[in-house]
């Protein structure tokens, strides 16, 4: 995985001078600097006359010869890439091209995704499996092209600053470039009403959109054209129950295999819930057939074993469970722990890492327990994206969570809008903002003809899980992650799993009442029955009262600070009055997770945005 970045100008020349091109090789750094946490291994700029490119690279696959950005010239053109991410179809994608005639110099997906293009342009874009975000500048075209995976598993952002068209991995490239940070009502919006998730091509800060998951960019002179190359369909599913475990069964199997492709070792994260527990066990299974063992990783917080509330969201602690599994693959095993105080600490350094205030210490510790995995490996599987895609939420199967005609896993604001200045509330229609980016999205669901109104809703609530509450997810896993320089594969989000399953009706999703009974089926002739049939327990977290206790201190700070910039948006007394009441673990304000200490943490991180980027 890496960092990229660039700019495109087709009316000014970047080289017209020995000043000119020290001056903007200097920005190019700039932006590939912001970026170094993706890629610490090497680095590397291009800079022509209308364009320039820059990368960070952490080496994943062919480690000698794999160096960006790569050029390859083809007869009277040049075309250049910058690529960050995995294509899992290499081999068969060389295969395909061995019918052009194209010089290969490495084993690198780089290659494959650059020869590709030269030898059948952006129809190529649509042959790839994988997780991605890259950049082709072709010289002879003098265009530019921005490509990103169909599930937008990597990030990929741009804007305009005056006349130059600007890209990057991160927010944090394009203000590198000297775009100002901004914010606009919606942005606002955002934030408070919506956030930690945000709506789709939406890059919160004034001027900044993120490509869309499934589409491409080409900028050509002045003209910026999106286009669609892969959407999730509507179908008719025929199959029988057993053709589809048989076929769900291989799906994964395969992604998990190729995902496993590696020039250096592999882990898994293991909590043992059904997802992970599943991954970790294809992977155990393939690396015994060479003689291998696999790493596997747990998550916990110092003093769960005393503190623990069980609730309707989180019935269990995941220890007991990873016993199990780790003694049923024998895995070399490491538990890890995180304090109080360095979750708190960490809430502001995941901010940095996603530039803008995110899942609270829900990512916070995974931004944590990421580092920790980086010290010994730099590769992990993980099980994120199945219950989005088989339908293991509480708001899958509680109908009173999926009848509101808001976000099921955030359908009352009231937490939210309680604790802000009523003068802001007037300036910012927050909750009109969040009703229309659902109905917006509601109204773009595949649909499919014939469909019972029950069924129907179903599908809307799983293309709002995928659309919204996967993708929130899916940025947490990338951004704590590659700040860590440690890439993070998601084999469930495999455009191949998603388009099938998404089609299958929910009495076989939920076969004889069994959630997500389909990965029960794939994984009976490799996990024992305490972890096939154990109940949903999502992401752990800390109940220890003195994490909130640490909280609450720290954001009277802030409020009995003046020149906060929390003060412009939320209501002191309001907030004074929310902090003496009791938490309620159980009622959370976003997912499973985001109760009362975590409203605490949302409002540090906004105030450290805000301070941040110089908002208010």
């Amino acid at each position: 995985m890496c960092g990229i970045a660039g700019f495109y100008q087709t009316h000014f020349d970047f080289t017209a001078s020995a000043e000119d091109k020290n001056k903007w090789e200097l920005t190019l750094s700039s932006m590939k600097n912001s970026l170094l946490h993706r890629g610490p291994d090497e680095n590397g700029i291009m800079l022509s006359s209308h364009a320039g490119l820059a990368h960070s690279r952490l080496s994943i696959i062919d480690l000698k010869s794999g160096r960006q950005p790569m050029t390859k010239p083809d007869l009277e053109r040049t075309c250049t890439i910058v690529y960050n991410g995995e294509i899992y179809n290499t081999a068969e994608l060389r295969d395909l091209l061995s019918y052009y005639d194209l010089n290969w110099e490495t084993s690198s997906d780089t290659e494959v995704v650059l020869n590709g293009y030269l030898a059948m342009g952006t129809h190529f874009f649509s042959q790839l499996n994988g997780i991605f975000a890259f950049a082709i500048y072709d010289a002879g075209e003098d265009a530019l092209y921005l490509v990103r995976d169909r599930l937008g598993v990597k990030p990929l952002f741009y804007g305009k600053q005056e006349e130059f068209f600007v890209f990057g991995s991160e927010p944090k490239a394009l203000f590198s470039f000297g775009i100002t940070p901004r914010l606009t009502s919606a942005g606002f919006c955002e934030v408070l009403g919506l956030g930690p998730a945000r709506t789709p091509g939406h890059g919160i800060f004034a001027g900044i959109n993120e490509l869309l998951p499934g589409h491409f960019l080409c900028v050509r002179g002045d003209s910026v054209k999106d286009y669609c190359y892969w959407q999730l369909l509507a179908m008719e599913h025929r199959d029988s129950y057993e053709d589809t475990v048989d076929k769900v069964t291989w799906l994964i199997q395969d992604s998990v295999k190729r995902q496993m492709i590696s020039d250096i070792p592999i882990c898994t994260f293991l909590s043992g819930g059904l997802d992970s527990s599943l991954v970790s066990a294809f992977c155990q299974q393939e690396l015994k057939k060479q003689g291998k063992c696999l790493s596997t990783y747990s998550f916990d917080f110092i003093g769960n074993d005393k503190n623990f509330q069980a609730n309707d969201f989180q019935s269990s602690r995941d220890r007991p469970f990873v016993d199990i599994m780790r003694d049923h693959i024998q895995s070399d095993h490491r538990y890890l722990e995180c304090d109080n105080a360095t979750q708190a600490d960490y809430l502001y350094k995941a901010v940095d890492a996603r530039d803008v205030p995110c899942m609270a210490d829900v990512e916070s510790s995974l931004l944590y327990f990421c580092e920790q995995v980086s010290q010994n490996h730099r590769v992990a599987l993980t099980g994120e994206c199945a219950d989005e895609i088989f339908g293991g939420y509480p708001w899958f199967h509680k109908e009173e969570m999926w009848k509101h005609d808001l976000f099921p896993w955030s359908y009352d604001l009231s937490p939210r809008l309680s604790l802000l200045r009523d003068d802001f509330l007037e300036q910012n229609h927050i909750g009109e903002y969040v009703r229309n980016a659902y109905e917006v999205s509601v109204a773009e669901t595949p649909a499919l003809a014939g469909e019972n109104k029950k069924e129907a809703r179903r599908r809307e609530i799983s293309w709002l899980n995928i659309r919204w509450f996967m993708a929130t997810l899916l940025n947490r896993m990338d951004r704590t992650s590659m700040y860590s320089g440690l890439e993070a594969r998601v084999p469930f989000a495999d455009h191949r799993i998603l388009q099938y399953v998404f089609n299958i009706p929910w009495d076989m999703k939920c076969y004889q009442g069994q959630t997500k009974s389909l990965l029960v089926e794939a994984g009976k002739k490799l996990l024992p029955p305490e972890i096939l049939y154990r109940k949903k327990s999502p992401y752990p977290k800390t109940y220890d009262p003195a994490y909130e206790n640490l909280l609450k201190e720290r954001l009277l700070t802030v409020l009995n600070n003046s020149n906060s910039p929390l003060h412009a948006l939320a209501d002191k007394k309001k907030v004074k009055k929310f902090l003496d009441t009791p938490s309620d673990y159980g009622k959370p304000w976003y997912g499973q997770l985001m109760a009362g200490p975590q409203m605490t943490a949302y409002l540090l991180q906004v105030n450290y945005w805000l301070e941040k980027y110089s908002l208010i």
